[in-house]
């Protein structure tokens, strides 16, 4: 029998709770709106609480009440529109939504904005479900967290989306305990300090890729429950591996189920029709000028890192909420009172968004995808930044695949694109990034930009990654790039692991295990990203033979390692560079080594440099330079 609410004791709700939330400061707004399983005057039930303040009457309706909308109603607990009751004998596990009647007499039937867990596409209820019952043990990796100094850390993230990394035979997807099992190994095998997911905040239509959400705080049901997704994280930071989340704050799907029109009016949304819709993608952009969005935004974040551990967010769309004619044409938006075309609300609400992470995980990361120019996005909020610790390279990566594609004859007339990102590398502090984004839409993967036969598509490709390791900057490569998977990718099939049984896909895959671990095994590729005493030329001119020379430093002078990239098939027997001290060279790293497929051309024995000048640098050595490839030489003595 279910009992009436009207036996039920009131909800209750903090005033000062309340407060914030209305002012937009609320920074655990999940603890106060949503489904909570809770103990009032010794009876156990569920305390559901939502904002709908166009709401003329709201119900809570399940599989509890036979979805009755006359069974539970909400009460309306203050004029800011927050309603709430608690309702007893409902447990973990109960599906529901909360049933609205507009001002208008309109019904409609939402899912929980704050649900932590949703019934399985193509469901679409809220699950009740309580977040405390896991046990963590990665207390030490949190203790250890607290010390980093991500600035002088190696980060090397592994893109996923956990849907189609791998599939079983039948198709069906791993959950998170699976991947725990084994993503994780793999990753740590390969060499990589950070996994990113894809967003895992449930959403409705797979090939959305999660871009489209309706359930900002459930993790998707897709690969299991949010105790399954706690396991996998747990297991990471276990294994020494770091979590990130991709996080889509500019825009939510128009889903009857969603946010949009909540309560019957705009509400998460902006009520101009001109700000509020993103044509190109089919959603709605959220009001950041509202104060309950900005709370519900604000806690999301923090959600993440409270409840799930992670150790930081990737924001998706960055530009799309900094300006307001993004993906507008003339006459589709409305300049700001400034007359600009920056929206100063999401300006704000970013720098309020980062104060208060750094405030509670002072090492956090906090990384922007934004492809515009807009200044001092990694700059602290007080010198008038936005406040993220870190920006996606959009523009590096962009010019390196355009000059990876042209065929290596005609390189020395691009020759600047591969040497412009040192001119603005120390304007912010960036993630070079080869992401999913650049292998999808007809794109081509990777391996299939670089120009050439087969085996100079895999030369290319080993250059490539390369360079993206030895240039300033932390690193991230979206999964299957590592074995040079030839396909775009599939999103609705798993990686092409059989491409493993053929040689130069196999030697492609370790080649990229042995790069990564030499990146996290040398200071000087990630000590000093950020700093220019880091990065020095030795030649950054040679545009005829299409070859740079450079060193990376580390804090100690002993770690310098001399780099050289060779951009085209030719090679040199007897090449001299110029280095900075005097000593003894020995080549430490080759792509064109054998063991990865390559021509097998290489520096042999120790080089003795003379003291003779040479590209400005004060002594000279002579090395063999081998056929599109990348070489590092350290001093040994």
């Amino acid at each position: 029998m279910i009992s009436s609410p009207l036996q039920s004791p009131d909800p209750y709700v903090s005033e000062y709770d309340l407060y914030l939330f209305h002012q937009g400061k609320l920074q655990h707004a999940y603890r106060m709106l949503g489904a909570h399983i809770t103990e009032q005057k010794g009876v156990i039930g569920v305390q559901f609480a939502t904002w709908a303040p166009h709401a003329h009457e709201v119900s809570v309706v399940g599989d509890f009440n036979e979805w009755d909308v006359r069974q539970h109603p909400l009460k309306r607990i203050n004029e800011a529109g927050v309603w709430a009751s608690f309702i007893p004998n409902i447990e973990k596990g109960a599906t529901y939504k909360f049933h609205i009647t507009t001002q208008d007499g309109r019904t409609l039937l939402k899912a929980d904005p704050y649900a932590f867990f949703a019934e399985r596409r193509p469901l679409t209820a809220s699950i009740v479900y309580p977040l405390d019952q896991y046990e963590w043990q990665d207390e030490a990796w949190l203790e250890v967290r607290k010390d980093r100094q991500v600035y002088q850390e190696p980060i090397n993230i592994y893109e996923v989306h956990l849907g189609s990394w791998k599939q079983h035979l039948d198709q069906s997807l791993y959950t998170y305990r699976e991947l725990a099992d084994q993503l994780v190994d793999y990753v740590v095998q390969m060499g990589y300090t950070h996994i990113e997911t894809m967003p895992i905040s449930e959403h409705p239509y797979d090939r959305s890729w999660g871009y489209q959400l309706t359930g900002y705080y459930a993790v998707t049901s897709r690969y299991g429950t949010p105790d399954d997704f706690k396991f996998l994280i747990d297991r990471c930071h276990q294994a020494g591996i770091g979590v990130i989340l991709d996080w889509v704050p500019g825009h939510f799907c128009k889903d009857d189920h969603g946010l949009r029109q909540f309560d019957g009016s705009p509400l998460y949304e902006y009520a101009d029709p001109c700000k509020a819709d993103k044509q190109d993608w089919g959603t709605l952009s959220f009001d950041f000028g509202r104060s309950e969005v900005q709370s519900f935004l604000i806690s999301n974040v923090i959600f993440w890192m409270e409840q799930y551990h992670v150790d930081g967010i990737r924001a998706d769309a960055v530009a799309s909420m900094l300006y307001l004619d993004f993906g507008k044409k003339p006459g589709e938006w409305t300049p700001n009172s400034d007359g600009g075309r920056e929206n100063l609300e999401a300006i704000s609400l970013w720098k309020q968004i980062n104060e208060t992470v750094f405030q509670l995980y002072p090492n956090a990361l906090m990384m922007a995808e934004d492809s515009s120019e807009f200044p001092h996005v990694t700059a602290p909020t007080n010198l008038n930044g936005l406040g993220f610790n870190y920006k996606w390279n959009m523009g590096w990566m962009n010019d390196m695949l355009r000059y990876m594609s042209i065929d290596p004859l005609y390189r020395k007339w691009h020759h600047n694109q591969i040497t412009f990102s040192i001119l603005y590398t120390y304007t912010e502090n960036f993630v070079l990034p080869f992401s999913h984004d650049e292998v999808v839409h007809g794109k081509r993967s990777l391996l299939g930009r670089m120009p050439g036969d087969y085996w100079h598509k895999f030369a290319n490709l080993r250059l490539l990654l390369g360079y993206m390791m030895v240039h300033p900057g932390k690193k991230l490569l979206f999964m299957g790039g590592e074995f040079g998977q030839f396909d775009e990718w599939k999103d609705l099939e798993d990686l092409d692991w059989e491409l493993l049984r053929y040689d130069l896909h196999r030697s492609m895959h370790q080649y990229v295990q042995d790069l990564n671990h030499y990146y996290l095994q040398n200071k000087a590729m990630w000590e000093l990203d950020h700093d220019p005493n880091g990065f020095t030329w030795i030649d950054a001119d040679n545009n005829e033979q299409s070859i740079l020379i450079f060193t990376r430093n580390g804090v100690r002078s002993s770690d310098r390692l001399i780099i050289l990239c060779n951009f085209t098939p030719a090679y040199y027997t007897d090449y001299k560079i110029g280095v900075p001290t005097k000593g003894t060279y020995h080549e430490v790293f080759n792509s064109d080594w054998l063991r990865y497929g390559g021509s097998g051309k290489r520096t042999r024995g120790k080089r003795q440099a003379r003291a003779i000048p040479y590209h400005n640098q004060p002594y000279y050595i002579r090395i063999t330079v081998p056929p599109l490839a990348i070489v590092i030489l350290k001093q040994i003595l």
